[in-house]
């Protein structure tokens, strides 16, 4: 056997893609399985998204954002509603940030709950799934979730392939 070869053609390529791949995995970007129903209409059980791990490096999250958070023992996806300083609360199942009603047509299935005001501390992000009635979020056991606990942006659906899309 000639290791020089082997060595040359086989075992360095492809410890270089190894190191390649796990790079991009760990910062700039790994897919996603969408778990339950907690996003649907916009993302349905077993589909699955791309995920943006380098966005956040340079800047904060954005209302609206959907993303992907880490929980202890368990990822979630969910949507961005208030990001650090502003005021949230939901009035008859219209959510209102800094006073104002957010528009939210991904938004089917709502709750007619009344709670809050609450003021996202600096640092944390308010996130609820579209699935208002089926999400466990920053409403339950996520709470106000710190920056430092997404893993990153969703940034588009690649399975099934007939629904590929941006997010």
């Amino acid at each position: 056997m000639n290791w020089s070869y082997l060595w040359r053609e086989w075992i360095r390529p492809l410890g270089g893609a190894v190191v390649l791949a796990a790079f991009i995995i760990v910062f700039i970007g790994q897919s996603f399985r969408v778990d339950g129903a907690s996003m649907e209409n916009t993302l349905f059980h077993g589909e699955r998204v791309m995920v943006d791990k380098l966005t956040y490096r340079f800047r904060e999250p954005r209302q609206g954002e959907v993303i992907v958070l880490n929980m202890p023992g368990t990822r979630f996806i969910k949507r961005v509603i208030a990001v650090g300083g502003d005021t949230v609360e939901e009035r008859f199942g219209v959510i209102y940030v800094n006073g104002l009603p957010v528009d939210e047509p991904y938004v089917d299935n709502k709750t007619t709950m009344n709670w809050g005001p609450f003021t996202v501390p600096q640092g944390h992000v308010w996130v609820m799934g579209d699935n208002r009635p089926r999400s466990d979020d920053s409403r339950g056991t996520v709470g106000f979730l710190p920056t430092g606990d997404i893993v990153g942006r969703a940034i588009f659906r690649y399975w099934p392939l007939h629904k590929i899309s941006l997010m």
